[in-house]
């Protein structure tokens, strides 16, 4: 029986659902949010003001009533406002080509529906494509996530949608700015206004290949690992080895200690989240390890990671060694700049953008998301995507747009040990 109708039965109020305007997380009612302590059945006017969204850290205030279908239509309800990807992509309008699948890119063709239901939109993805909340990938296996359920909608469905030609598992190769062109693996493409939306990838460490470490930084690779790392319930529990306590390692070696991996995790400093979090909510996380099979080694460094058939062998600039099945690099981001390079646009630790118009250097190509930088600095969250994306879609159809404005979010720290909130620097 449906909340609904079971509601209806005992002449309660129908439970309502919320969709966080930020990264599109939606509150139901009747299910809670019970890893911030809210128990099934707590009505969003009861939420606490301070409460923030379990994927991006946003406020309460940040929430709006959500529709009870897959995923909002953003341009307009009716499917004659969006035609077919065939019949209403323009010839000779070579319109807008997003590049990259993931978060950012499918923000910003959102947002452009939103400001043209016939504006042509071509996005190239180097994976499949397939929409889903990336956070989700650090906290999926204690909330017993199969890979399917991960997706949000497939990358097929939600093009058709939002009337979109994607290019799914093609990659970028440069830019020639003179002739508005990007060059591809399947061919190349012109362009009227270029989006660079294809994030960042993992840093390289030196003495940790590739080949020997996985580095998790979407769906594919967490699928990959899945399906390499075995099942608890059925199979002895692998010995895995992280590199880097930073959010992403935390979250990941807390998730993998829940569902039974003897985990191992390894960082410079002296304590987990020390580059974010206070000492005390570090020791707070730590004491909640306590009981799993967790253990953090901090004020190390790792020298180089060896192959032992199909094991690794770990070995750290003190000299220690440790034998695991699996190292997992958590070490941080790096913004790749061939593409920004070859069309000259300005740089700066990522593409360089004006921090109150979010332009680049070169009028028609336009960056957002993990890729861009603000004087230097760069906010890899995913709460300012959505106003990115807004406001370039207004630039780039001429629309009236309020000035961007650059700020830290608070920081959900999804480890279910101790989950908790890092609040925004004042």
């Amino acid at each position: 029986m449906s909340a609904t109708v079971l509601a209806a039965l005992t002449d309660t109020p129908p439970w309502r659902k919320y969709i966080c305007r930020a990264c599109g997380l939606i509150y139901d009612e009747a299910e809670g949010d019970p890893d911030s302590g809210l128990v099934a059945g707590t009505r969003f006017e009861d939420i606490p003001d301070d409460w923030s969204c379990p994927l991006c850290g946003v406020t309460k205030a940040d929430f709006e009533p959500w529709e009870d279908k897959p995923l909002q239509r953003i341009a307009a309800s009716s499917p004659a406002a969006y035609g077919t990807p065939a019949t209403r992509i323009t010839r000779g309008d070579a319109g807008v080509v997003i590049v990259g699948g993931g978060c950012a890119g499918w923000q910003m063709a959102r947002a452009l529906r939103a400001q043209d239901a016939e504006l042509p939109i071509t996005m190239v993805a180097g994976c499949s494509g397939d929409v889903y909340d990336k956070p989700m990938l650090s906290v999926a296996l204690q909330k017993g996530m199969t890979m399917d359920a991960l997706v949000r909608e497939s990358a097929a469905d939600a093009a058709a949608r939002l009337n979109v030609r994607l290019l799914p598992h093609t990659h970028a190769i440069s830019v020639t700015r003179e002739a508005s062109s990007l060059r591809t693996t399947r061919g190349t493409l012109r362009y009227r206004h270029l989006i660079l939306a294809h994030g960042a990838t993992p840093r390289a460490v030196a003495g940790m290949p590739g080949d020997l470490c996985w580095r998790i930084n979407d769906l594919q690779a967490y699928a990959r690992f899945r399906s390499c790392i075995g099942d608890v319930r059925t199979d002895a529990p692998q010995r895995i080895l992280i590199a880097g306590a930073g959010l992403v390692g935390c979250e990941l070696a807390n998730d993998l200690a829940l569902a039974g991996y003897n985990v191992l995790l390894l960082d410079q400093h002296d304590l987990p989240l020390q580059a974010v979090a206070g000492s005390i909510e570090a020791q707070a996380l730590l004491d909640a390890w306590q009981s799993l099979p967790l253990q953090f080694i901090g004020g190390t460094r790792i020298a180089r990671v060896l192959a032992e058939g199909s094991d690794r062998q770990v070995v750290t600039e003190d000299g220690r060694l440790f034998d695991v099945e699996h190292v997992v690099s958590a070490t941080g981001l790096q913004t790749p700049g061939r593409l920004a390079h070859s069309a000259g646009l300005a740089w700066n630790e990522g593409v360089a953008v004006d921090a109150q118009s979010l332009r680049t250097s070169v009028e028609n190509i336009h960056a957002l998301g993990d890729c861009i930088s603000i004087n230097g600095e760069t906010h890899r969250y995913i709460e300012p995507i959505a106003r990115q994306a807004a406001l370039i879609a207004a630039n780039i159809v001429g629309a009236s747009a309020a000035a961007y404005v650059s700020r830290r979010p608070p920081i959900r720290v999804k480890t279910g040990s101790r989950s908790f909130t890092i609040p925004p620097p004042h």
